[in-house]
């Protein structure tokens, strides 16, 4: 089976090749890791404790590791944790998040691969965030006698037809898990559809609410609100994890409410590092004054959330202008794009008003639980199936607005701004949202601290 999976591996990958080297050309993706990607070259592991192996596949699961990796850590002081990353985005988030910890791209599912990265790091638990049924890993990982769980797992209609067409490798696949942490019972049925054991699966809900800061004044937005010079009477309209054409709408929907109230100010977040040039493209041709997070100069120094996890918690303002400087900004430059990774969870902290993209494409939506969490009145577009079961929570308590179109967008924004009230409660009601939900994280340790069961450390030799 293995050498039937690498065969099929190897032609996928010789049918994207053109689009892959595409992508690096004009994107700067997938420029890096491809010895660990392919050969399975990642760090060895040195140490004899025992190792839980966490795998996020991008930047939005390298942020959901956070509190699993806080009470974990704390459950099991001498455990070594180990990160692993897909994307070139979410490897440079993790080693920002968790350094001093070994941060590592994922091998490829070929064969040799994960088997090399298996004797190099020795797990005794790989706990892999979402939906990552990579059957040569996981079969890779059973040989070498380490457990396997899926946490906040989630398994959509589509990814459930999807699975169904291989409904054998499937089965098989998950017949070799120990445990799957799903987010909801309609997701828990369908991995029980699909073959894993009933009784390895538990609803444990969603781990990112228990991840979403609920504390505007933490210390990472403060300091992000201080270095963008955003003052007490400023109303700030953000959109986060933009996708084409969300920017545009944005901005043309700036243009034409600052007028009226000047106060606005607005802050972008594209989705996608290689789209911060775009962005800033369009806002050279809007004509409006902006400036570029960049630029600011100091980094914010984490999200500051958990203890032990993600950046630092002191420090002085480093490089950055004085505050003078930064206050005298709101009138020079009431636009800022924000073109660095790992930040959008607190700068949603000094929005009142915010939009969440990819949600009027074909993306799926993004994460509307933390600008929630916050207490922000919060929109999204229509099309958010990724994030289906949050969104029915949200607008069964009246918590959200969905925004069909620019037009309508507008008109949340203007009724916002001129009824303060409204956009109040309506923050208030989604932040209650996710205050009924957090737990998730203390379920699902729990359940990972059952598999890790004491044992001898793996033999160094690789």
């Amino acid at each position: 089976m293995g050498l039937l999976l690498n065969l099929v591996y190897l032609a996928a990958i010789t049918l994207a090749l053109p689009w892959l080297i595409w992508q690096r050309l004009t994107k700067g993706k997938y420029r890096e890791g491809w010895s660990a990607r392919l050969l399975g070259k990642i760090p060895r592991r040195a140490s004899r404790a025992r190792c839980l192996w966490l795998h996020a596949v991008s930047v939005g699961e390298v942020n959901l590791l956070a509190p699993i990796l806080a009470r974990f850590e704390r459950l099991h002081p001498d455990w070594e944790c180990v990160i692993s990353t897909t994307t070139q985005a979410g490897f440079a988030l993790a080693q920002k998040r968790y350094a001093p910890r070994m941060v590592f791209y994922m091998p490829l599912d070929f064969t040799w691969g994960v088997r090399r990265a298996m004797r190099r790091i020795r797990p005794d638990l790989l706990v892999l965030a979402e939906l990552e049924l990579w059957p040569n890993l996981i079969r890779a990982a059973k040989a070498f006698r380490a457990k396997v769980a899926v946490i906040n797992g989630r398994l959509s209609e589509r990814s459930f037809r999807g699975y169904q067409r291989i409904g054998w490798l499937a089965r098989r696949t998950l017949a070799r898990v120990d445990l799957i942490a799903a987010q909801s019972e309609e997701y828990a049925q369908r991995f029980c559809a699909l073959g894993a054991d009933s009784r390895k699966v538990h609803v444990t809900g969603s781990v990112k609410f228990d991840g979403a800061s609920l504390d505007r004044g933490n210390v990472a937005t403060r300091r992000l609100a201080e270095l963008a010079g955003i003052g007490a009477d400023d109303v700030v309209f953000l959109a986060g994890s933009t996708q084409h054409p969300e920017e545009s709408l944005a901005i043309d929907l700036y243009r034409r409410v600052q007028k009226d109230y000047p106060r606005l100010r607005m802050i972008l977040v594209p989705r996608h590092p290689e789209r911060f040039e775009e962005v800033a493209r369009l806002l050279d041709k809007s004509g409006l004054t902006w400036q570029r997070r960049s630029a600011l100069g100091q980094e914010s120094g984490g999200r500051g959330q958990e203890s032990g996890v993600g950046g630092q918690e002191t420090g002085d303002r480093g490089q950055g202008t004085s505050l003078t400087t930064h206050l005298s900004l709101l009138t020079a430059h009431p636009i800022l794009l924000v073109d660095a990774v790992g930040e959008l969870a607190s700068w949603w902290g000094t929005a009142a008003i915010a939009f969440v993209g990819g949600s009027l494409g074909r993306r799926g939506g993004q994460n509307m639980i933390e600008p929630a969490a916050y207490g922000a009145a919060v929109a999204f577009g229509p099309n958010t199936w990724n994030f289906r079961d949050v969104v029915s929570l949200l607008l069964a308590q009246e918590a959200a607005v969905v925004m069909k179109n620019a037009a309508e967008l507008e008109t949340f924004v203007r009724r916002c701004l001129a009824d303060t009230q409204y956009a109040q409660a309506l923050g208030q009601r989604a932040r209650e949202v996710v205050l009924r939900q957090i737990g998730a994280a203390d379920a699902t340790v729990q359940l990972l601290a059952l598999l890790a069961a004491p044992g001898q450390a793996r033999s160094l030799a690789a």
